[in-house]
């Protein structure tokens, strides 16, 4: 098969992937299109419209052709480049990890606002149980100065690439990671403890898009046959490893915010304030404090 960006212009192979996105039915293809070449040829926006006349060399048109067969494939963006950004910060990914979303951000929004709202008198310290990439707890900890964090996961290798991301934000020193199941290996007491636990219930895990099924770790998805099989065992881990006046933040799914308050009431936490939703209205980051005895 022919590649088609041989001898185009930038402009041109742009224009070209963009319409190979389109025919596979992917809803951004524009934005995919121009994200791919950026990284292919290292050019921002800006770079791309100013060399936009520039013939691709041969290497480039290759590498690009790899990069739209993958996508076409239905592989994410953020899986053939190896990064995406969450809260502004870069994150390396590998496949032991979930790709961050935006959606996330709700739990750090909601983190942060019951952390200044407390204003505690010594350094905080904050768990994220299932850190994945570490991008929950690294950036708290960007936004906290004099915090220090820990993070769990049952996947040395997810937990390789928490470390990495870790060291390349400059957060290494205030930053721990930790191998095992939820919190079981943690002592408190912590002032947050944050998560975004597997909560997909199995039977819908076939349903997902191509680009979470496929790509997305299914030890991160999984939630059991309801979706609550890690709230159930994290949410009273957490009840009893925080500070007085700690709370724990978790994400939600479409419709579990009420069954998680219930079950953080069952753990006698105080639910002192509605879940905080997304960009889509969807209620999303989920909270709880421990109350003073």
């Amino acid at each position: 098969m022919s590649n088609p960006f041989t001898g185009q212009s930038i402009e041109g192979a742009r224009r070209t992937l963009a319409a190979l996105l389109r025919s596979a039915q992917l809803e951004e293809a524009e934005l995919d299109a121009r994200i791919l070449i950026g990284a292919v040829l290292g050019l921002d926006l800006t770079g791309l419209v100013t060399q936009a006349a520039r013939p691709l060399t041969a290497a480039e048109a290759s590498r690009l052709a790899q990069h739209a067969q993958r996508r076409i494939a239905g592989e994410p963006v953020a899986r053939i480049l190896g990064t995406r950004e969450f809260w502004g910060l870069p994150f390396r990914l590998s496949e032991a990890t979930l790709v961050p979303r935006p959606d996330t951000e709700t739990v750090v929004e909601l983190a942060l606002e019951i952390f200044r709202e407390r204003q505690a008198s010594h350094s905080p310290r904050i768990a994220d149980i299932g850190t994945g990439s570490g991008a929950i707890l690294l950036a708290l900890l960007h936004e906290i100065p004099d915090a220090f964090g820990v993070g769990t996961d049952l996947s040395q290798n997810a937990l390789r690439t928490a470390r990495d991301n870790a060291a390349a934000l400059g957060l290494a020193d205030r930053a721990a990671f930790v191998a095992c199941s939820y919190a079981a290996a943690l002592r408190g007491p912590f002032d947050l403890i944050v998560s975004n636990p597997p909560y997909i219930p199995s039977g819908e895990i076939p349903k997902l898009s191509i680009e979470v099924r496929g790509h997305d770790p299914h030890l991160a998805l999984d939630g059991g046959n309801d979706g609550y099989d890690a709230y159930r065992a994290l949410i009273p881990q957490a009840a009893e490893r925080l500070a007085p006046g700690g709370a724990v933040i978790v994400e939600a799914g479409q419709g579990q915010a009420q069954n998680i308050e219930t079950l953080m009431r069952g753990a006698a936490l105080s639910v002192d304030r509605p879940p905080k939703a997304d960009l889509a209205g969807i209620p999303r980051a989920v909270s709880a404090r421990k109350m003073p005895p």
